[in-house]
């Protein structure tokens, strides 16, 4: 249901008490305007600065600034009528206030009037959790920001010149924004160069990053990664291939339903994150990144509803990729914190069993000791993918690509002696290698060759060998058949006849 018919249902339902969660005060009290027009019902507002004022048309309106005296007039109003009281949590902490409100909410049941408090917290005293009912007011939808981009365009004096396409991408890049705040940006694409056009659409999204970074738990990234970026891991990139369109119309009409997610295991360095990035780049759907330690408040119950409200925001930026990076940092305070960690994984874990939205999730984690069964169960995720040490064949994919990434052709070196010499590294270590052989050739007054990178490998001590046990673990959970090895298919058949990776430890 819509707010509107949501709110309908209550108020025909003679719910007396119900607290609407919301940071659009204005456009919150436009919908409410409407249904009590609809549903012919008066409507008043009341606040501790101005008092009681008339919403929908109605005689006049009582004089109360008092608390108190507010709940006092609603109490003994004749006939029907919904009491709007804004910022009225400001009063939770007034022992005398809580208790009148509940008093009053009590009484209403017998009549046909109703209570809508208007809160940009959804914490409630307890008290009043068995007496008001929570409503959440919903982002903009893309026809609302359409209005408020219609508004802004026929200002006399404004200059347009958008496509059919560019309007829509205009309005897509603003989801996520209140109407404040999409207002705000339209008019400063508008003035920064005096025309609204296809160009301003990268504006609106360069704006839309930092208001996301304000909501301290999600970072907006931008995605720049190819499949050309990431080495090897082909089974995975043939697997994210098939489902490049699952979120288009034309796979809606199929009667394909849109992909959950995915889980990257691994050991650390072989290319987790950069895959996350790599999808948003091949998909070319937005990448949301979820801090969860920024989730994390000092008050009670602070934490749960920070993370709801990052992943409702998640859910008006779709469809859209959600990054969780080293989810099992989620749980790593052990129980030592009352159990808010527990309690923000549950809020996670729910909402990816329930979400409708299409949300792509990948949750990334490198101690899987960590991770408890019910995250990895299926439903929540499409597919589970373990990030194992890169064979022969990957090891000179990625030394191509982090060479070509430095504008050096990887046919100027020998790179099945480098793919051999790096046995046991992953992606990140081998990155560092050619680095150090770079910085070798600068100090040289030459350029850097084989012979460099290959000395720079020598150097090194691999996570393999300097976590052996630890990256045994994580190997043994893949022989397991706990999850499905992102590469190629010869690592699976190695993984299956229990080869132990044999490292030169004297290089």
């Amino acid at each position: 249901m819509t707010f509107e018919q949501e709110l309908d249902v209550y108020l025909r339902a003679r719910f007396t008490l119900m607290v609407l969660i919301t940071a659009e005060e204005e456009r919150a009290l436009h919908a409410v305007k409407a249904v009590c027009e609809r549903m012919k019902r008066p409507c008043l507002t009341w606040d501790v600065a101005d008092g009681f004022q008339t919403l929908t048309s109605g005689g006049a309106p009582p004089a109360a600034r008092d608390p108190i005296a507010a709940l006092e007039q609603i109490d003994k109003t004749e006939g029907d009528g919904l009491f709007v009281l804004k910022d009225f949590h400001e009063c939770w902490n007034n022992a005398q206030i809580k208790r009148k409100l509940r008093g009053v909410a009590q009484r209403l049941k017998f009549t046909k009037k109703s209570i809508l408090i208007t809160t940009t917290s959804a914490k409630l005293p307890d008290e009043l959790r068995d007496e008001a009912v929570v409503i959440e007011f919903p982002p903009p939808t893309t026809v609302e920001l359409e209005a408020v981009l219609t508004r802004l365009t026929k200002v006399p004096g404004v200059k347009v010149n958008l496509t059919k396409l560019g309007r829509e991408k205009l309005v897509q890049a603003a989801l996520g924004l209140t109407a404040a705040q999409a207002q705000r940006v339209f008019a400063k694409a508008i003035v920064a160069d005096g025309v609204l056009d296809d160009r301003d659409i990268r504006l609106v999204t360069d704006e839309k990053k930092q208001i996301i970074r304000e909501s301290q738990a999600l970072e907006f990234h931008a995605v720049t990664e190819t499949l050309a970026d990431v080495g090897g891991l082909d089974v995975l990139k043939e697997w994210l291939r098939l489902r490049e369109r699952a979120f288009t119309q034309e796979a809606r009409d199929y009667g394909l339903p849109s992909p959950k997610g995915i889980a990257l295991i691994g050991i650390p360095g072989t290319g987790k994150s950069l895959t996350a990035k790599m999808i948003g780049g091949l998909w070319r759907l937005p990448l949301l990144r979820l801090d969860v330690g920024a989730l994390f408040g000092s008050l009670v119950g602070e934490s749960e509803e920070r993370a709801r409200r990052a992943l409702r925001l998640a859910e008006t930026c779709s469809p859209a990729i959600l990054w969780i990076d080293e989810v099992e940092k989620a749980l790593a305070s052990g129980g030592l914190d009352g159990g808010t960690s527990t309690r923000v994984f549950g809020t996670i874990l729910t909402w990816m069993q329930e979400k409708s939205a299409p949300v792509f999730v990948v949750a990334t984690a490198n101690d899987i000791s960590k991770l408890p069964p019910e995250l990895l169960r299926k439903g929540r995720f499409d597919e589970i993918f373990f990030l194992d040490l890169p064979t022969l064949a990957e090891r000179r994919e990625i030394f191509t690509v982090h060479l070509a990434k430095r504008k050096r052709l990887p046919g100027d070196f020998d790179l099945e002696r480098l793919a051999r010499a790096s046995e046991g590294y992953v992606g990140a270590e081998i990155e560092q290698a050619i680095v150090d052989a770079m910085y070798v050739g600068f100090n040289a007054g030459r350029e850097f060759t084989t012979d460099d990178i290959a000395a720079a490998l020598k150097k090194q001590v691999p996570l393999s060998v300097s976590s052996r046990e630890t990256v045994g673990m994580l190997r043994n959970w893949l022989r397991e058949g706990r999850a499905q090895s992102a590469s190629f298919q010869e690592i699976k058949e190695a993984e299956q006849q229990f080869v132990p990776l044999q490292l030169d430890v004297s290089k």
